[in-house]
């Protein structure tokens, strides 16, 4: 597997994703990977954890999931991220946020 896919990895019962949040942007997107994060782009500006709602938000909506199947679980205020997705392995999550093979 190429370095690109390395930002979802399996994990009991779902699987954990690694993201660069980029808040503040004029829409809410997958833009990429970068150093083993998937680069996501929110229109939400990181004001009182609003940014941290809309990317659980966001992704949560990508994955067809509801927004309790999926949780922060470090980088609260940071820009990196990880984020435990329960029910989707880690190829679904690549294949739902990056339907066209990446690499």
């Amino acid at each position: 597997m190429d370095d690109t896919a390395d930002f979802a990895r399996d994990v009991t019962d779902g699987c954990t994703v690694s993201v660069r949040v980029h808040p503040g942007a004029r829409r809410n997107a997958v833009s990429g990977v970068h150093d083993g994060a998937v680069k996501i782009s929110l229109t939400t500006p990181p004001v009182d954890g609003r940014a941290n709602e809309a990317l659980i938000a966001f992704v949560a909506e990508l994955l067809g999931l509801p927004k309790g199947r999926v949780s922060l679980v470090a980088g609260v205020a940071s820009r990196t991220k990880v984020l435990r997705v329960t029910g989707r392995s880690a190829e679904e999550v690549r294949t739902a946020l990056f339907p066209v093979a990446i690499g």
